[in-house]
């Protein structure tokens, strides 16, 4: 995403959900999207265990010896790295703004609301 298509998506989201009569500060939007982010990673380490539970069980019957429960903790922990650099990037477009944290919280709150998705996802059945 280029800087001018990072600020015209900002200024649109700001357009969207402000008017003049509920206007914020950009402490008031960082704080919204550092709630918003920790509503996503409540909803992961609410998923987690249950994820993990269900590849252990998994491993427990199954006769493939893969190791889903060893490769979904890999996995999980990639990821975790993988999540926090990406963010650290996006939100590096407003290097030095009052935007960065904005932008890096909104980042982390998206993707780890689609990890949530994927561990849901991995609970299929045999």
């Amino acid at each position: 995403m280029t800087k001018r298509a990072g600020v015209a998506t900002i200024l649109a989201l700001l357009a969207a959900t402000t008017t003049s009569a509920t206007a914020q500060t950009q402490a008031d939007m960082n704080a919204q999207a550092a709630a918003s982010y920790k509503t996503a990673d409540a909803a992961m380490n609410a998923q987690w265990p249950r994820t993990y539970a269900a590849m252990k069980r998994r491993d427990a019957t199954a006769r493939d010896g893969f190791g889903y429960a060893a490769a979904t903790l890999a996995s999980q922990r990639a990821w975790l790295t993988f999540r926090d650099k990406q963010c650290t990037i996006e939100g590096g477009e407003f290097a030095g703004g009052s935007l960065q944290p904005m932008a890096r919280l909104q980042c982390l709150a998206r993707l780890t609301k689609e990890r949530t998705t994927q561990l849901k996802d991995l609970m299929w059945q045999r």
